[in-house]
Order: structure tokens, then sequence, then C-alpha cells
């Protein structure tokens, strides 16, 4: 055997000339893998200038020196590409995107943004999740905007923050199209208020539904929110 089973990292032959080179090789590889920080996971165009040690993970279709590469992890290393196979439980922080990844054998997944609670030999599993997005408000009386709670979630409560302060009506609320403060009344407008909107009792939703924000005494005209959505979702078995 050269190299070793998971990471890769060659061994030195027995006799073996230079055995600095294969010594140095393996630490580097280590070093690139040992709690690794990718710059993002989508890219598919190799950066121009990358500094050394600069790490990527491969977006699909990608191409130039990153061709044929998908998925793989691409370290820029003295001068050159390095590219190294992940398998299953590899694990990476995409820092453009501030999410762990998690290699699944076939994929990169989200990490922290869900986790598995309890998972049968059948792939039947309860699954606790978060949904966030920022929201940039229009004007009117209301705004659905493209946070969706999934169909089949069980939610516990949708929380929020005012990024930059909300112009227009003296409150506002949070919620859905059915019960516009489900989630949170009399909200404030200036940048750093929060809402921790959490269920009276879990709500199951029967069908993909957007989060809504609502103007109190007069129109939105302006301001930006951060919205996150937090709830469980039920896998049935796979077979």
């Amino acid at each position: 055997m050269s190299d070793s089973t998971h990471l890769a990292l060659p061994f030195v032959e027995a006799a073996q000339a230079q055995k600095h080179v294969t010594v140095n090789e393996t630490f580097t590889r280590l070093d690139a893998l040992v709690h690794l920080g990718v710059e993002n996971a989508a890219e598919i165009t190799p950066p121009v200038s990358p500094v050394e040690g600069a790490r990527w993970i491969v977006g699909q279709g990608a191409s130039g020196a990153w061709a044929g590469e998908d998925g793989n992890v691409a370290a820029w290393i003295d001068g050159a590409w390095v590219f190294l196979a992940p398998k299953a439980g590899w694990q990476a922080w995409d820092v453009e995107a501030r999410k762990l990844l998690i290699h699944d054998g076939s994929n990169w997944t989200a990490g922290p943004s869900g986790t598995v609670a309890a998972l049968t030999p059948n792939a039947a599993a309860t699954r606790i999740e978060t949904i966030e997005i920022d929201h940039t408000i229009v004007a009117g009386m209301f705004n659905d905007t493209a946070l969706s709670i999934p169909d089949r979630a069980i939610v516990f409560g949708v929380t929020g923050r005012v990024l930059a302060d909300v112009t227009g009506p003296s409150s506002w609320t949070l919620g859905v199209a059915a019960d516009s403060g489900r989630y949170g009344n009399s909200i404030g407008l200036t940048a750093g208020s929060t809402v921790n909107g959490v269920s009276g009792t879990p709500t199951a939703y029967y069908g993909a539904t957007l989060v809504r924000v609502t103007a109190t005494g007069s129109d939105f005209t302006g301001g930006t929110l951060r919205l996150a959505v937090h709830y469980l979702i039920l896998d049935i078995p796979a077979a």
C-alpha cells in the first residue's frame, strides 16, 4: 500500500531515497484537509491569483484547470492545483456562505442548517432544520418573502432581526397569509430590533407557505430584515 486509506496520504517506502519529499507531501495534504475551510463550494472557474493554501470545493460543470474535478477539494499548493477526492463523513466550513458542509459519499450537503435527531435502518428520519434569508422590503402593506416553510414542516417558530431601519409603518407583524401576526406583533423598526416568534404549539403546514411581513398603520417604504424558520421534518422509510 503506497497511500493511506482515508486521506490518501503517501507512505514512505522501505529504503526509499529522498524520504523528506514524501513526508513533506503528507504534511502538505494534512495541512490542506485538517480543519478544512473552503473559500466557497460553488465556484466553477479557477481563480486567477489564488493565495497559497487557499481551498475550494469545485462546483458542478467546472472549467479550465478544474474541469472534471466537480465536488473535489481544490487546493492551491506550491503554485499548482492539488485535487483531493472527498469521502463520506468529510466536513468542510464554507467561509463565504458561513455554513458547515458534510460529504455523504456522493455529494456535499448542508450541515448546521439541519441535523438528524433519529434515523432508522431504512432511512425514516426525524430532522430538525433552520432556513434563513435576508429580505429587502418593497413598498406596500405587506410583503410575501422568499422564505418558504416547507410542505409537511412542523414549525417551532419564526425569528427575525431588522438589518436596516424599516420605514413607513409604526410597527410590523410577522406571520403567514392565513395569520399575519402568528409569529409576532408590534415589532420594532430600528436596526437591531428582533422578534422571537415561538409557536404556541408546534404548527404543521400542509403545503409550502411563504412567510409574510405586514405593516401596521401605514405601508412599508423600505428596510431590510433577516428571517429564519425553525422546524421539524419527518422522512418516510426509503423501503
